[in-house]
């Protein structure tokens, strides 16, 4: 299969920053494999006039099955639209309604450009089924709480090990894990010693939930005498490759350590500041050269899982913190949601750019749109003009997963008929 992108505006790599050029992208089975030669013939041609070509955004924070809640727990603080709500609607689910709740998700993602995302789920094969059903890419882990060596911690990490050995090799490679303790408030030392133990026997790296409330912090000081950045310093985890989502309530100290160890920070912007929770010190942390990236969160919280949406918000709310217009830019931002996310998967040699020898991840955009006019910075336009409906074709791993605004691999009535129905199962 061979895919011609013809005359086409794309983001490419110039140097150290990005730059929009006119050309055309030659793609082999899954792989770039040229840019710039207009005259090949393909199997497939894009007509890329007034398109823009972008690496495939990576939504580094989610919990795709979630979009079940979307519109559901809203205007509450934290603690009450997790545990009054939020968890107790978890309680009522059934395996299959987590993997049409991913489906919508992963409908919702394409639909706007997003290509892979890091996902923290309660049951296992269903998020990884509808990627595999899908075409997209994604990095997955079966959320783990547990206290010790209690029964439940015990079988989520066998459940765990059983799905990762069973995914090994299938979907051409799309599908990837990562070891997911959910916080250190649901899991104590004891536990998350043993998560380690698990990461390390299976080669895996962490993604954890760090420092997103008041209140998480405050806990882990009563409990351990130190801030929740500090206690898994302490317990080393921060050894393994880390994603560390959130990190709203930071000391210098923490930003010392996050830096110092090389801990990957996922900013989920639009949730921080939707649940009341504050905003990520992102200046800071990426003046001390922390590679920070961009995530969603769930539907619950967000409500969306736009990656433009979070582009857009943390280019701006930290401008404003900082009083400093210069602070973030879109390029900046850009790279949060792609290149620095793909490094943080360990997939920074794979994916995140446009660029020869590079899997072909591209969502194609439609500028011929009032507020890309006139065009004179298309990646200021990315961050500060962009909805995320201009995406048109959105291309995975070499495959065409939505031409034209229709879906190729997903039969989207289906996917809302069975949310309906869950949803009034569920919640009314």
């Amino acid at each position: 299969m061979s895919i011609l992108i013809k005359d086409v505006l794309a983001v490419l790599e110039k140097g150290d920053g990005l730059a929009v050029e006119e050309t055309s992208i030659y793609i082999e089975n899954d792989t770039i494999t040229d840019i710039g030669d207009a005259g090949r013939s393909a199997d497939t041609v894009i007509d890329g006039r007034n398109k823009l070509a972008i690496p495939g955004l990576i939504n580094n924070h989610t919990h795709a099955y979630m979009t079940l809640f979307r519109n559901y727990a809203d205007d509450l603080p934290f603690s009450r639209w997790l545990f009054d709500k939020i968890l107790p609607a978890e309680d009522g689910l059934a395996p299959g309604d987590s993997y049409w709740g991913t489906m919508l998700g992963i409908m919702e993602m394409i639909k706007t450009g997003t290509t892979c995302f890091t996902d923290m789920y309660i049951y296992i094969n269903e998020t990884s089924r509808a990627v595999d059903e899908t075409g997209i890419r994604a990095c997955l882990s079966r959320g783990l709480v547990g206290s010790g060596d209690d029964e439940g911690g015990r079988r989520r990490l066998n459940e765990a090990k059983s799905e990762i050995e069973y995914w090994k090799g299938k979907a051409n490679d799309r599908i990837s894990f990562i070891a997911a303790p959910h916080a250190p408030y649901s899991c104590d030392d004891r536990f998350l010693l043993k998560v380690m133990d698990f990461a390390k026997e299976n080669n895996l790296g962490i993604n954890i939930h760090l420092s997103e409330s008041r209140n998480e912090t405050a806990e882990i000081y009563d409990k351990y005498k130190c801030t929740p950045t500090e206690l898994l310093d302490r317990l080393g985890v921060f050894e393994l490759n880390t994603l560390a989502a959130h990190c709203v309530h930071l000391t210098d100290t923490d930003i010392d350590i996050l830096a110092d160890k090389r801990v990957n920070v996922v900013t989920c912007p639009v949730s921080n500041l939707k649940l009341g929770n504050g905003t990520a010190p992102i200046a800071k942390l990426a003046e001390r050269g922390v590679n920070v990236c961009l995530g969603t969160d769930g539907a619950a919280s967000n409500n969306m899982l736009n990656m433009f949406k979070e582009l857009q918000f943390v280019t701006l709310i930290h401008k404003g913190k900082e009083e400093k217009a210069d602070v973030i830019s879109a390029e900046e931002g850009l790279r949060f949601a792609t290149s620095n996310a793909a490094k943080a998967l360990g997939l920074g040699d794979r994916i995140g750019k446009i660029k020869t020898g590079y899997k072909a991840d591209i969502a194609i955009l439609d500028i011929d749109k009032p507020q890309y006019y006139p065009r004179n910075n298309l990646l200021s336009a990315l961050a500060y003009s962009t909805c995320g409906d201009e995406v048109s074709t959105v291309i995975v791993d070499g495959k065409i997963l939505m031409k034209d605004n229709e879906f190729m691999t997903i039969d989207s009535e289906k996917v809302k008929y069975n949310i309906n129905k869950i949803a009034d199962r569920l919640l009314k």
